[in-house]
């Protein structure tokens, strides 16, 4: 599984919302048991994110400090897994 595949089906299943990037990686690594680098992890979510599959991950929620690091899919982005999912049964 290409490393956008791998972070939709995580997304998918899992929710991701850390301080910053580093540890939205740290998470998805603990979740995936996959040796993606960091880099690799990066490109795919700019990849993702420019395709519309996946919102916006660097958000300001109201009353807060500082910004916080969410993975979270579009619509396009649960059908894209969907589409994934079916095709690997």
């Amino acid at each position: 599984m290409d490393a956008e595949a791998l972070l939709l089906t995580t997304a998918f299943g899992h929710v991701i919302n850390e301080p910053n990037i580093e540890a939205g990686y740290e998470r998805f690594a603990s979740l995936t048991s996959c040796a993606i680098v960091a880099d690799t992890f990066r490109a795919a979510v700019t990849a993702c994110l420019r395709d519309q599959l996946i919102r916006e991950p660097i958000r300001l929620p109201d009353g807060a400090l500082q910004c916080h690091w969410h993975l979270e899919l579009t619509a396009k982005g649960v059908g894209a897994v969907r589409s994934l999912l079916g095709a690997g049964a």
